[in-house]
């Protein structure tokens, strides 16, 4: 069963991106920040990662980019509010493999 590990700090989306990917037959990992996620992405090896941006502790750029300098190769999906040209652009720069 693929895993996907979602790092959202709002808990009703990370609850409902959760049950959502469960329902499709996926384990669904989560962590309330992005340093909780950081730790989890490199101990726990998921097949996937959703990835927040605005969160505490590590943004999601920053999260995104710690993993790429460690040469982490599992696809990051940015999926976020922000939505501007220039934060799609970081998130690029960052290393996630696409951004929502």
């Amino acid at each position: 069963m693929p895993r996907i590990l979602i790092i959202e700090d709002e808990r009703p989306m990370r609850t409902a991106l959760a049950d959502t990917l469960a329902a499709e037959g996926y384990r669904a990992l989560t962590a309330a920040d992005g340093q909780e996620g950081l730790d989890m992405a490199l101990a726990g090896k998921p097949d996937l990662i959703l990835l927040d941006v605005m969160m505490p502790r590590l943004d999601g750029f920053a999260v995104c980019a710690e993993l790429r300098r460690l040469n982490v190769a599992t696809p990051v999906l940015m999926l976020t509010a922000k939505g501007q040209v220039s934060d799609r652009v970081n998130g690029l720069d960052a290393g996630a493999d696409d951004y929502l």
